[in-house]
């Protein structure tokens, strides 16, 4: 089936469950092969197919109250992380951070999630993406935009309790032996 991973990696990333996940890219499957009368050829086959599939979801209970959340925006800059070498440290940290990253992606509203995955990870053009999601170019931009900043505000908080429960176990360890 064309584009079916893609589709499911997307729905799963909307719905945050599996099953949801794969009904919904059935569900949209099924919408587009009753409607694909109304395709017209030479038009973007990828972005109706992503379309179909938003469109179930943001119809469906899930989507609807997914997309009733509204987000503050963050300003601050992300500290980056310097590695030379791959250990089983940085093997832990990257796997960590990774889940970091996927935790916070799963916090943000469905409008800046799927701006981000169908740029980021389905490697869509802006273009695609205004087709796929019926905006404006300059919509998916500056949401893209938001989204990047939310995400990065969130991974800074997250990065930053991280650092704050590591110190204070390394003090709870440290405060257990004799000084001189």
């Amino acid at each position: 089936m064309p584009l079916f991973d893609q589709l499911y990696n997307f729905a799963h990333w909307l719905t945050r469950n599996r099953d949801e996940a794969e009904d919904l890219v059935q569900e949209t499957y099924t919408k587009a092969l009753k409607g694909f009368s109304s395709f017209r050829l030479g038009t973007n086959f990828r972005a109706w197919m992503f379309r179909i599939l938003r469109n179930t979801f943001l119809t469906s209970r899930t989507g609807l109250k997914a997309t009733m959340t509204v987000p503050l925006d963050s300003e601050e800059e992300e500290p980056e992380l310097a590695v030379e070498h791959e250990t089983p440290e940085t093997i832990l940290i990257e796997r960590s951070n990774g889940q970091l990253v996927h935790s916070a992606i799963d916090q943000l509203p469905v409008h800046f999630r799927e701006i981000l995955l169908l740029c980021e990870v389905e490697e869509m053009s802006y273009q695609e993406i205004a087709e796929t999601l019926s905006i404006p170019i300059g919509t998916v931009m500056s949401r893209l935009s938001r989204a990047r900043t939310t995400l990065g505000g969130r991974l800074r908080q997250e990065l930053q309790k991280e650092q704050n429960n590591g110190l204070r176990v390394l003090e709870d360890t440290t405060r257990h032996i004799p000084r001189r």
